[in-house]
């Protein structure tokens, strides 16, 4: 078969290889826009779930992506001047450059074309049996057939910056920061011995209020390492250079697609699908996407039944992170809710965010009920039988908007 893929992200690299690990003869180009070695985002974290799948489906690349991690297994949070900690489930981060240079030695290795700098316009698809759309949330290749695709986003609340830092922070750390404009907070990850990720969030009441609306980008971090001085340890934040001097604050989009397919193109990853960058998943589901796409071309030699079987298998397996992903959002855009509890529980009740039954539930109440789940089983059935329920009834009336 001979295979395009467009976009060079982690789902379009990781796809590749999986395909000539299945069939060495496939015929298999990787198309990327931007040139080698240059990508955005600083660092990408993924859970031990993860790492299992990669060793089951090739230990080569799962061993490289490893041994280039960082892990923990803790959560810290900063509140004004208290701290909490919490343990927590192993996480991992790498930097993003050095993911996608991994994936792409792998690829290249075993025979698929690489051609950096250069994009593909879609009235100028390459000549394929499979095009695969991995082009990220602004695909131009779903956009040139949005309304076959159906494509509908949602745009949040609050505003967003992604920051780098030299602090190699030794938990999943979160710090929320009271101003006289509103409550800022960040969520810093380590992904090196000297590197760092953050994460900067507010409502846009506090952004404005504090004039990061106005302020070069150049002068940003300056202004947010002041308010975040104690998680940092009097490390530096890093802005990404902005060639067009375009604002690096963003509102997160929620982006849904009707169908997956148009006859030969397939969407994966964000030009499939997005969740929030709370929950951490990005780098996972769009891996994920390229393991089950993957399995269907080989298991399902008909094209049309395969792509059909790969979207529906994905779309079940992203009911429930997607319910977590959109709570998740919602419980850092309804903050007030839960700041001005006693550390311990709002950092508990932090841990509990996806939970579809926490925006409707008195926060102390919730707290209690969730210590008295841990140790009554029949607390915790119904809490497992319950919450699915909220979450469908909720997910099913969004629909219907």
């Amino acid at each position: 078969m001979k295979v395009a893929c467009v976009g060079g992200g982690p789902a379009g690299l990781y796809l590749s290889i999986l395909l000539k690990l299945r069939d060495p003869s496939h015929d298999i180009t990787v198309h990327e826009r931007n040139p080698e070695g240059i990508t955005y985002g600083w660092g990408v974290t993924y859970w031990r779930g993860l790492l299992d799948k990669l060793h089951a489906h090739d230990p080569v690349t799962a061993r490289a992506i490893e041994a280039s991690s960082v892990r923990w297994s803790a959560g810290v949070a900063h509140v004004r001047d208290l701290t909490t900690r919490r343990p927590g489930d192993e996480g991992h981060g790498i930097g993003r450059h050095r993911l996608l240079e991994i994936l792409a030695e792998r690829a290249r290795s075993l025979g698929v074309r690489l051609e950096f700098g250069h994009a593909i316009a879609p009235d100028d698809l390459p000549t394929a049996d499979l095009v695969v759309a991995g082009d990220g949330v602004h695909s131009t290749l779903r956009t040139r057939h949005a309304d076959h695709f159906g494509t509908r986003v949602e745009t949040g609340r609050n505003r967003y910056i992604w920051l780098g830092t030299s602090k190699a922070f030794d938990a999943f750390t979160f710090a929320f920061a009271e101003t006289d404009h509103g409550w800022i907070w960040c969520y810093g990850y380590g992904f090196g011995p000297d590197a760092g990720t953050c994460v900067v969030e507010c409502a846009p009441e506090t952004w404005t209020g504090l004039g990061l609306d106005t302020v070069p980008d150049a002068d940003g971090p300056a202004l947010l390492e002041k308010l975040f001085a104690g998680a940092l340890d009097g490390h530096p934040l890093i802005g990404r250079p902005s060639a067009d001097g375009s604002t690096q604050w963003l509102n997160f989009r929620t982006l849904t697609n009707r169908t997956w397919h148009r006859g030969n193109l397939v969407l994966i990853g964000d030009a499939a699908h997005t969740t929030h960058y709370s929950i951490g998943a990005g780098t996972t589901l769009a891996l994920e996407d390229a393991i089950a796409l993957a399995d269907a071309l080989h298991e399902r030699p008909a094209l049309p039944d395969a792509l059909a079987h790969y979207e529906r298998e994905r779309r079940q397996a992203l009911l429930s992170l997607q319910s977590a992903a959109r709570h998740s959002a919602l419980w850092y855009e309804n903050l007030p809710r839960y700041i001005h509890l006693p550390p311990q529980q709002m950092f508990a009740l932090l841990g509990q965010r996806h939970s579809p039954l926490l925006p409707y539930v008195p926060p102390q109440l919730y707290y209690r009920i969730d210590r008295a789940a841990g140790q009554l089983q029949t607390l915790r059935r119904l809490k497992r039988w319950l919450g699915p329920k909220v979450a469908r009834t909720v997910h099913a009336r969004a629909s219907r908007k």
